[in-house]
């Protein structure tokens, strides 16, 4: 079925459908254009919210940026602005191949149209004026008939009356006459007309509108068809973009998953990544010791403490104790003060248990109190590790605590380790084009590689140097880690041993006493003002074995050759002594004796 055929005589109703058809088709193009606007705003807003929340410092100097959710939080916008990528990919194919294409074929499907229908209307017009023409035959030859009518009833009027002259008869036999002869050709003209038009309505109708209108036809369905494809593209668009969509959207649920869901040891990751930013290694804090004021005290010039006499905070202490290594979270060493007398210069050497100097003027409580108001002793508390502003920083990091000394030195050796390697490397290549230059003079003057070789020979024992520099460094600083923790466990991990020089009764007591006091008043330490701050409570007393918490095995072989470890053979049974505390190392004892640290990861643990 076809237009031509089946709506002949419907042309307005074609004309109104077409243009209906292209408006339709406008229409979509406007709301495909308007589509693609908002795409590009939604894809516009979605990396201003990216970029708004995305950390101003960069990742490196962003200590946060190490925790898994921090992480997890930057896949996810890096996500969402992938998926704002894909949204504005659909919006760039939308406008692109739909409103693009579909306007170009909306104006051509206009011209089209156009032309048709004035080709309809020039046969229209044709026909119509035929029909004209053939009406003004008809009214002619309707109106010589008339006349030529009249014409024949005057001339036989005259023949019969007698009064009439026969010039008048003859005249109107000739005026009747001739009026039937423009009476007959009128009657040629309209029949001649009327066929001409005939065959022209019947060429009008059966043959050239039909054409027209299977023209119409044709161009609608296309444009039709068209239309239809420009639909499918909408989807289409979208669903190109569907499988990198589905990757953002995967990619939002690993970032997700993988908050927390590593573990390292017994701890989550993100515990063990804020342990590796913030620890220390300073050892914690002892107990404060009680100083008896209601005692007679004497201070011998030896003696490095403030409190009563080494005699008198043996007995304070009671058997059992030992006195704490304190590490007071600050400078790591302190100056050893000479007992002050209230004038400012050093107060002299008392003899044991007898009665203060005369020249201090003073007794012994007024020279403590005088003591206590010059010297503030420093105590470990959460605030003296929130660091001052004022810190200045050092190439050695010494300002920082002990374990992120070590760390931040760590990375400067591999870092210098790297820089070295890439500097001999340079060094072998450019050897190389200097031998190649040798040989091949036209490649290029050897001459003119000396000074870069000298500037990477410069390079290279530099860089030797820093490496051997931050090694003693980084040995310095293991040794004092090891150090802190070392003392950390014999506080917190043993129990108090009793003290090699408590007596059974009071006579021994007496005599550990008095070698108490004869120690103290001998020669001051030689390290001076760079001995460690713990070193002015160190004591040595004798300790119990203390007995195994678990079994182990070396999973791994491991050389302990640094201070505090212990060696171990893959394989090889040990005691475990202590779990790990979160640094990573854990305490054993060999069967053939001997106790340290190895790496946690390097064992199976089993506990009792």
């Amino acid at each position: 079925m076809d237009w031509g055929t089946e709506l002949w005589d419907q042309f307005e109703v074609l004309e109104r459908h077409t243009q209906w058809g292209l408006d339709l088709l406008d229409r979509y193009v406007k709301f495909v254009k308007e589509r693609t606007e908002v795409e590009q705003a939604y894809a516009k807003q979605l990396r201003s919210l990216v970029k708004k929340y995305l950390p101003k410092r960069p990742a490196k100097d962003d200590p946060e940026s190490k925790f898994s959710q921090q992480q997890a939080f930057m896949q996810i916008l890096q996500e969402v602005n992938d998926f704002a990528g894909q949204r504005e990919l659909v919006a760039e194919n939308l406008s692109v191949r739909v409103c693009l294409e579909l306007a170009k074929y909306s104006q051509e499907m206009k011209q089209e149209r156009k032309m048709h229908f004035q080709e309809g209307r020039r046969a229209q017009q044709q026909l119509e004026s035929g029909f004209k023409q053939l009406e003004s035959s008809k009214r002619k030859f309707e109106r010589d008939c008339r006349e030529a009518e009249k014409a024949a009833q005057t001339a036989e009027r005259l023949d019969q009356d007698i009064n009439a002259t026969k010039a008048d008869v003859e005249k109107a036999k000739q005026q009747a006459h001739l009026r039937s002869h423009m009476a007959e050709e009128s009657k040629n003209e309209y029949a001649a007309q009327l066929q001409r038009f005939n065959r022209d309505q019947a060429h009008f109708y059966f043959s050239q509108m039909p054409q027209i209108f299977d023209k119409l036809q044709d161009m609608d369905e296309r444009r039709a068809t068209h239309l239809g494809a420009g639909y499918g593209l909408l989807s289409e668009a979208e669903l190109q973009v569907v499988p990198i969509v589905a990757k953002c959207l995967e990619g939002m649920k690993v970032a997700a998953d993988a908050v927390n869901a590593k573990n390292v040891g017994a701890w989550p990751q993100d515990s063990q990544v804020l342990i590796e930013l913030y620890k220390s290694g300073f050892a914690r804090p002892g107990d404060v010791e009680f100083e008896d004021f209601s005692e007679p005290m004497n201070r011998a010039p030896s003696d490095s403490s403030l409190g009563t006499p080494s005699e008198g905070r043996a007995e304070l202490r009671g058997p059992g104790r030992t006195r704490a290594k304190r590490w007071p979270f600050g400078k790591k060493n302190k100056l050893r003060l000479p007992p002050l007398s209230p004038l400012g210069g050093p107060l002299p050497s008392a003899l044991p248990n007898g009665p203060p100097s005369p020249r201090s003027g003073l007794d012994p409580l007024a020279i403590l109190s005088e003591i206590s108001k010059s010297v503030k002793p420093r105590l470990a508390s959460f605030r003296s590790l929130r660091g001052s502003r004022g810190t200045v920083v050092t190439e050695d990091f010494s300002h920082l605590p002990p374990e992120q000394q070590r760390k931040r030195l760590q990375q400067q050796l591999e870092e210098r380790n790297r820089e070295l390697q890439k500097e001999v490397d340079q060094r072998e290549a450019l050897k190389k084009m200097k031998d190649v230059y040798e040989k091949t003079p036209q490649m290029g003057d050897p001459t003119s590689l000396e000074p870069q070789i000298t500037e990477t020979l410069n390079n290279i024992e530099r860089l030797k140097l820093e490496v051997q520099k931050y090694e003693a460094w980084l040995a310095e600083a293991e040794s004092r880690v090891l150090s802190n923790r070392g003392d950390s466990l014999g506080r917190h991990s043993r129990p108090p041993d009793p003290p090699s020089s408590a007596p059974p009764d009071s006579s021994s007591s007496n005599s550990g006493s008095q070698d108490n006091k004869e120690s103290s008043e001998g020669p001051p330490s030689e390290e001076g003002q760079e001995a460690p701050i713990y070193t002015e409570f160190d004591e040595d007393f004798e300790e119990e074995p203390a007995s195994p918490i678990g079994h182990c095995v070396a999973i791994y072989h491991f050389e302990g050759s640094s201070e505090g470890t212990i060696s171990m053979a893959e394989g090889e049974d040990l005691s475990l002594m202590e779990e790990d505390k979160g640094d990573g190392w854990t305490r054993v004892r060999r069967k053939q004796g001997g106790e340290g640290y190895v790496p946690t990861s390097y064992l199976r643990v089993t506990l009792n």
